[in-house]
């Protein structure tokens, strides 16, 4: 159990959630975890398959608290929210953001400046922790070239000049991403980013990891209100999730990429992992999808401290704490969104 930005995060997946004299009461089988004020929260994330009460839920609804339950791996299920919920509010606000380029453009520039910060520290903390296995004047360059590109980020007057300086920043990060491997280099081999198909297996793992955390962003902003397919930066496309897409480009290098490289540099993953399809493409193998998706919900359970609130969450968590942070900041709670920077 965790509370932050006043919402409760039930995280125990066995437990139950009760009302005593408004206050919400958590089980775990007959003994009571927690008794937390329903009126010192504004919001419960319950991530246990045992559920609520009907009475709390109803409790809640009157109180405006908002509700949303989802699997214990985070797949999301439903909300139960009160006839004063400000969702409508909060959404018709997102798509007034959505429908002013200069509006979006302040988002915008958070995810992107989020993401540029967070790949340059991916490669500054592997030349720090490896400097005798690493090119230390590559990934030094790489780096340089990231610093001038966040500049530029927040420069920008468009989303087309902020998505111009975004994709030749990428270029840049993933063109010293082969010397964050460290081990098996010739079976984990990295030239250049490919997609639909992958063309190598880091390719094959980072796209995985990318199509698992859009769905944790997307789950994670269903939850707090927030429509996942009217995004800022990402055009609107039938069956794209936008907002998405948006918010899981700052979570990129230190989740997904980070990730894959303790993946490939332990040993976690082997060629036989992957199958190579007819087309040049390859994919992880069923076995191997498994493997991953429980080194995944591991690595979601790892603690951090949080730059923004210098609270300690799960790494799990980080993506619901910042759709909060974004909920808040178009309610107008908070002057500005502020990225998730790692360091």
């Amino acid at each position: 159990m965790k509370q932050l930005l006043n919402t409760l995060f039930v995280m125990t997946e066995d437990a139950y959630l009760a009302l005593e004299n408004d206050n919400v009461v958590i089980y775990q089988n007959d003994q009571t975890l927690a008794k937390v004020p329903l009126r010192s929260i504004e919001g419960i994330m319950c991530f246990s398959y045992k559920g609520a009460s009907p009475a709390l839920m109803g409790r809640c609804g009157k109180l405006g608290v908002s509700m949303a339950f989802y699997s214990p791996r985070g797949h999301y299920y439903c909300s139960v929210l009160g006839e004063e919920n400000r969702n409508v509010l909060l959404r018709r606000e997102q798509f007034r953001v959505a429908d002013d380029e200069q509006k979006s453009l302040r988002y915008a520039k958070s995810f992107i400046v989020g993401k540029l910060y967070n790949a340059k520290w991916v490669l500054e903390r592997t030349k720090r922790d490896h400097a005798l296995r690493v090119n230390i004047d590559r990934l030094a360059e790489q780096s340089g070239k990231l610093s001038a590109a966040l500049s530029k980020a927040r420069k920008s007057l468009t989303i087309d000049e902020l998505r111009g300086v975004e994709g030749l920043a990428a270029k840049d990060y993933f063109y010293a991403f082969d010397d964050l491997v460290l081990k098996n280099k010739d079976d984990f081999f990295f030239t250049s980013r490919s997609r639909r198909p992958p063309l190598d297996r880091l390719n094959a793992l980072l796209s995985f990891c990318y199509s698992i955390l859009t769905n944790d962003c997307i789950a994670a902003l269903q939850g707090v209100g927030l429509d996942p397919y009217v995004g800022f930066m990402h055009t609107d496309r039938p069956g794209r999730a936008s907002l998405a897409l948006d918010l899981v480009e700052e979570f990129r290098p230190v989740l997904a990429d980070r990730f894959v490289l303790t993946l490939v540099n332990t040993g976690a993953v082997k060629p036989g992992d992957f199958e190579i399809r007819e087309n040049g493409g390859v994919l992880l193998s069923d076995f191997g999808r498994k493997k991953v998706l429980t080194a995944w919900q591991k690595k979601k359970s790892d603690q951090i401290l949080h730059p923004f609130l210098q609270e300690k969450i799960s790494w799990g968590l980080v993506p619901y704490v910042q759709a909060l942070l974004l909920a808040r900041s178009l309610r107008g709670d908070l002057d500005d969104y502020p990225p998730f920077m790692w360091k």
